[in-house]
């Protein structure tokens, strides 16, 4: 899909069917100079991959004696409708020591703080922050995979991976023309997800705003990330009705308790003949709710992920948990306070989030210009 234009694409696209996100480092001796080049780079190459063009001269037409410009791999493949969006991690601009690397300390805005801690997470470093990441999405996995590998080797030199994520299975939907997918727990996941279509909802709920910052986010968004392993065998060992008590809607329809179609309106009101909610107290859908969380939504593009199976068997799989805010304090951070911690969601004896990422999705690109380009003037 086209790479320029007022907004990045891949954030209100139509969700595709693979992901492959990669956070990335810039080495401890690169310099603000080598960061320009670096996502000047990257831009010209998102020209040639989102349309199915050969980076640089190419797979198999530069020079011989040298390495191709391009891995090849995707020789032959159309673009799958891919999509690349790119963001800027909170240590791009101040680091762990506090040291600002490329002056831009400065520039860093306030809706860039760093996420809290909160109850129950189990965070591997190694599998959270980044300075910088970029989000691939295709229908074609090889072409997602294409587009990290050759973006990961511009980058040599300068950044290296810090950790990424391969995705199949989208768990939510941003378009009304999408129907709505399982996740590996077997539920319908993102039925209440906002949608492209709805103009009014981006503008106050997605894109940043001028006014909301310094203006080089204007027209861009916010990026949460979570690396969520779903405890796949005791929840495979749960009785139906457990299960669908602590999610808050039927497995089968994903129909609220009571009704019939998943789209019904949610009672958390309704009580049953026996006097008690229909929808339990700690149910998943009641707590993420925006009627529970001062009317906070996020636009979710979630991926289903498994990386196989751990040390004990047990298979390693879950949620690669993506959404898209204008100012993820008043949004991400208001729902998962009231999701966090075993006394709240019913889900979290199932869940464990081990991985987290915050990152600012500067605008889109216009012709002549590299991806973030405001920032540096």
């Amino acid at each position: 899909m086209p790479f320029f234009g007022p907004n990045q694409a891949g954030i209100v696209t139509p969700v595709q069917d693979r992901l492959h996100f990669a956070a990335f480092d810039l080495g401890a001796t690169a310099t603000r100079e080598d960061l320009i080049a670096l996502l000047t780079a990257w831009t010209n190459a998102a020209t040639h991959l989102t349309v199915g063009t050969d980076v640089g001269t190419g797979a198999v037409t530069g020079e011989p004696g040298a390495p191709p410009d391009d891995t090849g791999e995707a020789l032959g493949l159309s673009p799958a409708r891919l999509t690349l969006t790119f963001g800027f991690g909170t240590s791009l601009f101040t680091d762990a020591t506090g040291k600002d690397r490329f002056g831009l300390a400065a520039s860093r805005p306030p809706q860039l703080a760093d996420l809290p801690a909160f109850p129950g997470d189990a965070l591997n470093p190694a599998l959270s922050g980044g300075d910088l990441c970029v989000q691939a999405c295709a229908d074609d996995p090889q072409v997602a995979v294409h587009a990290i590998r050759n973006l990961a080797r511009l980058a040599r030199g300068t950044a290296s991976v810090r950790y990424s994520q391969l995705g199949f299975g989208r768990t939510s939907s941003t378009s009304n023309a999408q129907v709505t997918p399982r996740n590996m727990m077997g539920f319908k996941d993102g039925t209440a997800n906002i949608r492209a279509e709805d103009t009014a909802i981006m503008n106050t709920q997605v894109w940043v705003q001028p006014g909301d910052g310094p203006a080089w986010m204007t027209g861009g968004s916010y990026l949460v990330s979570r690396r969520i392993r779903m405890l796949i065998e005791p929840w495979d060992s749960t009785p139906l009705t457990e299960q669908e008590r602590v999610i808050g809607r039927a497995k089968g329809s994903g129909a609220p308790p009571g009704k019939s179609d998943e789209f019904d309106p949610l009672d958390f009101g309704a009580k049953g003949a026996d006097g008690e909610p229909l929808i339990d107290p700690n149910a998943h859908v009641r707590l993420a709710h925006s009627s529970h969380n001062d009317g906070a939504v996020i636009l979710r593009r979630g991926y289903s992920f498994t990386n196989g199976t751990d040390d004990l068997g047990r298979l390693d799989a879950g949620l690669f948990f993506i959404a898209y805010q204008r100012d993820p304090r008043k949004q991400f951070v208001t729902i998962q306070k009231s999701l966090a911690g075993k006394a709240n969601d019913a889900l979290n004896e199932y869940i464990q989030h081990v991985g987290s990422g915050l990152f600012a999705c500067p605008p889109g690109v216009q012709p002549g210009e590299y991806l973030g380009q405001k920032l540096f003037e």
